[in-house]
């Protein structure tokens, strides 16, 4: 059972409080990028196109940041859930998380779509650090949808219906904004489906703040 009685540790609540910033800060600072970058348009070109180029050092460090910030929070959480069902796995996938982030950043994708300047104008051809880009995205995405059925079970068992259905809702809506069949807009659909997803990693380390 979770056990609300006493307040978060003070350093256990700043741990998790990163995990709280982390996706806010990760969208916002691509949102700048997006409206400033010269020749990025977000209706075509991915968000990881924007660590390539003279700027790219921005997109990488955000990648970077918000993955140790998840890390933190993950750190959080194994302080904070001493017990019950997915105590031990729900950091470990938050974590992951930051690990597959951290990844995204320090190997950036490969040029396509006419980005940056000079770039191919179809898909790239994939080189090693472009692969373990995908690698490092596919991480986040498996660690995510894990992370998602570890909590909905810890809720269901702890008769939390509400977050329960939370967690199992957000893992749907984001397969559904990436199953429509539109290339044309898919890459504003993989930035909200990104949305979903750091939304309900902020809104779960909110949650598990005691005060």
């Amino acid at each position: 059972m979770e056990h609300h009685a006493s307040v978060t540790a003070p350093t256990t609540a700043r741990l998790l409080i990163c995990g709280v910033v982390a996706g806010p800060l990760f969208l916002a600072l691509w949102s700048v990028q997006a409206v400033t970058r010269d020749g990025y348009d977000l209706t075509r070109h991915p968000l990881s196109l924007l660590s390539l180029g003279d700027p790219g050092w921005i997109q990488i460090t955000n990648f970077m940041l918000c993955g140790a910030l998840l890390l933190a929070s993950a750190a959080g959480l194994g302080r904070e859930l001493r017990s019950g069902r997915g105590h031990r796995w729900a950091p470990v996938l938050v974590g992951l998380n930051g690990v597959g982030l951290i990844m995204a950043g320090i190997f950036p994708t490969d040029a396509g779509a006419g980005f940056p300047s000079g770039a191919p104008a179809g898909a790239p051809e994939m080189s090693w650090h472009g692969m373990l880009h995908e690698v490092g995205f596919l991480i986040v995405q498996i660690a995510w949808f894990g992370a998602c059925l570890v909590f909905a079970r810890r809720f269901s068992a702890l008769g939390h219906k509400k977050w329960m259905r939370l967690c199992a809702a957000a893992p749907a809506a984001a397969f559904l904004v990436l199953a429509i069949p539109h290339m044309d807009s898919l890459s504003v659909r993989m930035v909200l489906a990104t949305a979903i997803q750091l939304g309900l990693l902020a809104v779960l380390a909110r949650h598990h703040i005691r005060t």
